[in-house]
């Protein structure tokens, strides 16, 4: 089984629940107490060994690719200002080697359409990739949410998605997928909806943003029409998949925030800040002072 060395992540949306902050800056690039939503996820893509991320961004994003290219000017100004401790911050070690493909999406089509515009970049021997939705922040207790994902992977040798238990007051927000148990954290899935009515919903698992997808996934893209809103939906082609491939889901160990949302962006930011051991207290006496 060849190894998988690349991820997708769409990155092109136009992040309207966050205008107007979104106006100049991609939603991606918002900080969660330093560094950026986007970083996150580029961070655990590098931690199954992904040699190349893939962007799926627009012409109004060039801060994204700003941000992952060498700043040599900043570099030489903090050398210079003696603060070269902040260089491995802006230049870390572990993207040295990594190449950072950008892809322009035109037109708003979809998740599905996004993810089918990388199929030329990547080899012909390329068994599978990894894709990352950026929005869903994972902190892992133990492993990553994708690197637990990708080890399935390679026992099974069959696509594995990410799944939670979601509210039924949500779950016309998700895929949501009809499977049956295999483990006490994995299922094999016999079907997916995409945004189902709660009466038409098949379970309360839905799916999240962590994909390890066979190559075949791409042929199931070209296969669908249009579907919920409109758009080609990444969900119809898991669903075309499963006709001919065993898909596999997976729930994960650790905390998921739904940065897309502003609740969640604003969970995220207090979670992490009370995780940093240089903030915390300040923060945690700032809370309890605001609440009192």
């Amino acid at each position: 089984m060849k190894p998988v060395t690349k991820a997708i992540l769409p990155v092109a949306g136009l992040g309207t629940r966050f205008l107007p902050a979104t106006k100049a800056i991609p939603k991606e690039m918002l900080p969660i107490i330093d560094k950026p939503l986007l970083q996150y996820a580029v961070e655990e893509a590098l931690e199954i060994g992904i040699k190349e991320i893939i962007f799926i961004t627009s012409h109004a994003k060039k801060a994204i690719k700003r941000h992952f290219l060498q700043n040599t000017d900043l570099e030489d100004s903090l050398v210079k200002n003696g603060k070269e401790d902040f260089i491995e911050s802006i230049n870390p070690k572990r993207f040295k080697d990594i190449k950072f493909t950008f892809v322009d999406q035109d037109e708003q089509k979809g998740l599905g359409h996004a993810i089918s515009l990388a199929e030329p970049f990547l080899d012909k021997d390329d068994e599978a990739v990894a894709i990352l939705l950026p929005d869903d922040l994972f902190i892992a207790n133990g492993k990553s949410c994708l690197q637990t994902l990708y080890d399935l992977y390679k026992e099974t040798s069959n696509s594995v998605i990410a799944i939670n238990e979601v509210a039924e007051n949500k779950l016309s927000n998700y895929g949501v997928i009809d499977a049956s148990k295999i483990s006490r954290s994995t299922f094999q899935i016999h079907g997916i909806i995409e945004k189902p009515k709660l009466k038409d919903a098949p379970s309360n698992m839905a799916v999240c943003g962590r994909y390890i997808l066979s190559r075949s996934i791409f042929k199931s893209l070209n296969n669908i029409e249009p579907g919920a809103g409109g758009e080609l939906q990444l969900t119809d082609a898991i669903k075309d998949l499963l006709v001919s491939e065993k898909v596999i889901a997976s729930s994960y160990k650790g905390q998921k925030f739904d940065c897309g949302s502003k609740q969640g962006f604003v969970e995220a930011t207090i979670f992490l800040a009370l995780a940093n051991k240089d903030i915390n207290k300040d923060i945690l006496k700032s809370i309890q002072e605001l609440i009192n």
